[in-house]
């Protein structure tokens, strides 16, 4: 939303002569974007290299010791719950610390958690390492719903959410196909050390390249600072503060906001609906080589089948944000959601092989794909007041579903239960988070005040023009 006054060559006098420059603007998103994509490439990565290297810690004890399917279930839930730690924490420090310094320090923090994790021997100090690494991708993961919505230009912000977050599942392709041609010859600590590589080039470029944002900077009352962020980067800072001049964000901040009246509802479904999908993505990404290799599929085949789940998270997740952006993210995440249901349930039939990497490809889309379109859909509907805090409680809370997949799969392998269950099982959770999804309320609010705020500021005798106003979503982001 942009309002022209003759008077400011197009500039409200409540914004306090901040200027858009639509260039700019874009230059410094796909900065953001790029730095950001990069730190979950790395998220993904880690997410992917255990499901990697896990059939190597089941059959060969001389890597950290006897690890049974139980075990190492339990493994690869502690890095989640330290990702839900992580998650959570941020959503107290994020709408007060800021988005820059919360994502400088995650990828150190990770960086430093995947090295010391390759130089573990026993898998008490390999489980211990796990929880602490999955801090600092936690925060990283919360942060980064939060930083794109607030420099994604308007009417493009589905697409930018899901470019970033596609960042998960490309490091899920990276970490598969460097299973397939490096497990051998580097070994499974080499393979973390890849992992911790962010220190010595990620993170002196996030330093240099990434801006804190303008409107962090003006909900915290920093109003100076606020504008010459603005005029750096080209980010307006109009509709925020025509939003707050107007009441329609409430007064609250962090999580006090997020459970206020007018998000409860929302809040809750919204951490239903990424418990949903993490509990697919993490749970698939754990035992689905194992599971396939139950099917009859050696071991390079079954990493194969990751790789595919992965590659259709990442181009179905791009597809389904255009999508999303012209129709709705609310309807094209329950859509995606059924589509996994669909074919996780026709995996258990004998097809082909290449039947079943199409159904695991477009599953890959319903499952880690949707997730992308999750945390996009959750960044876009808090408030700036609410945003670290909204996104932190949906990468949380869904971090439990995360928590529960690696469990989950681990005790239907224990318990002997066949692959085409598990699929029937995850099916479910993907059906659940469908009709969790439906039932988002839309922000009647926003629109009406975003209605408001644009009655009184047309100027039809003037002969300028204004730009339309976005979308009630855009509003306070």
């Amino acid at each position: 939303m942009t309002l022209h006054s003759p008077a400011l060559g197009g500039l409200s006098p409540a914004a306090g002569g901040t200027t858009h420059d639509p260039r700019k603007e874009t230059r410094t998103a796909n900065w953001v974007a790029a730095i950001v994509c990069m730190a979950l490439v790395f998220d993904g990565f880690d997410l992917t290299i255990y499901g990697t290297v896990l059939s190597t810690l089941l059959d060969d004890p001389s890597h950290l010791g006897a690890v049974d399917e139980a075990a190492a279930g339990a493994l690869g839930s502690l890095a989640l719950i330290g990702v839900l730690i992580g998650s959570l924490t941020c959503g107290f420090l994020g709408d007060h610390f800021g988005r820059r310094r919360l994502i400088l320090g995650g990828i150190a923090w990770f960086s430093l958690g995947m090295f010391i994790t390759a130089l573990t021997t026993t898998v008490p100090a390999f489980g211990a390492m796990r929880l602490l690494t999955g801090l600092g991708l936690g925060v990283i993961l919360a942060t980064a719903g939060a930083t794109m919505a607030e420099f994604a230009p308007a009417g493009r912000r589905n697409f930018y959410n899901a470019v970033v977050y596609s960042g998960i599942p490309a490091g899920g392709v990276i970490a598969a196909l460097l299973g397939i041609l490096l497990l051998e010859p580097l070994g499974w600590r080499g393979l973390f050390m890849l992992g911790a590589t962010p220190i010595l080039f990620l993170l002196p470029l996030a330093w240099f390249k990434l801006p804190e944002s303008p409107r962090w900077l003006l909900s915290r009352g920093r109003t100076e600072q606020a504008h010459a962020a603005s005029a750096r980067t080209g980010i307006p800072l109009l509709e925020e503060e025509i939003v707050q001049q107007k009441g329609a964000a409430p007064a609250r901040r962090g999580f006090a906001a997020v459970f206020s009246r007018q998000f409860l509802v929302a809040t809750v479904l919204l951490g239903f609906m990424s418990f949903s999908g993490l509990l697919l993505t993490y749970g698939l990404n754990t035992w689905l080589p194992r599971i396939m290799e139950g099917y009859g599929f050696g071991t390079n085949y079954s990493l194969a089948f990751l790789l595919i789940l992965n590659c259709g998270a990442v181009l179905g997740g791009i597809i389904a944000s255009k999508a999303a952006d012209r129709l709705g993210a609310q309807r094209i995440v329950a859509t995606t959601f059924v589509l996994a249901a669909i074919t996780l349930a026709l995996m258990t039939f004998s097809f082909p092989a290449p039947i079943l990497f199409l159904f695991i490809a477009v599953a890959g889309v319903g499952t880690l794909g949707t997730q992308v379109l999750i945390y996009g859909f959750s960044s876009n509907y808090y408030t700036t007041n609410a945003r670290a805090a909204g996104v932190s409680w949906v990468a949380g809370f869904g971090r439990i579903g995360g928590v529960l997949g690696p469990l989950v799969g681990g005790w239907l392998v224990a318990l002997g239960i066949g692959g085409g269950s598990a699929f029937y099982i995850f099916g479910g959770v993907a059906l659940f988070g469908a009709l969790v999804t439906l039932g988002v309320p839309r922000q009647r609010a926003l629109e009406q005040a975003t209605r408001a705020v644009d009655a009184p500021a047309e100027t039809p005798d003037d002969g300028a023009s204004r730009q339309p106003a976005q979308p009630a979503q855009a509003v306070g982001r």
